[in-house]
């Protein structure tokens, strides 16, 4: 048995989840479900956080989502929140969500697309 540490990288992954409503009880919902669920696939920690972006689209703005995330245990984890582009037709009150993380090297990021926003990247099939 060895005891050599696995080698650590930064890994990025990406999420989205869509509100229900413009409120803050669904927009810290939906941003804690999607933060526990990309915790959970990943198996991460708060520890293992570099830094975390949160987008909303521009009909949410009842409260941050990064108010969410620190609800998950990531107060010590430097979050930002942005706005995505309002490109018309595009899907509405969705969260969006960009995480810097440390894993093992051969431990590749699961993105996490729930409901709704399955339809954003269908290409990833396992993000389902």
């Amino acid at each position: 048995m060895s005891d050599e540490q696995p080698q650590l990288r930064v890994w990025a992954v990406r999420g989205a989840v869509q509100a229900e409503r413009n409120d803050e009880e669904s927009i810290l919902g939906a941003t804690e479900e999607l933060m526990r669920e990309l915790m959970r696939r990943n198996s991460l920690e708060p520890d293992d956080f570099v830094s975390v972006i949160l987008t909303t689209t521009d009909d949410l703005d009842a409260q941050f989502p990064a108010v969410g995330a620190r609800a998950v245990g990531l107060a010590g984890v430097p979050l930002l929140g942005g706005r995505e582009m309002n490109v018309p037709g595009s899907m509405e009150r969705v969260i969006r969500v960009l995480a810097h993380y440390y894993a093992p090297a051969r431990q590749g990021p699961e993105h996490v697309y729930l409901g709704e926003t399955r339809r954003l990247r269908a290409d990833l099939h396992h993000a389902q």
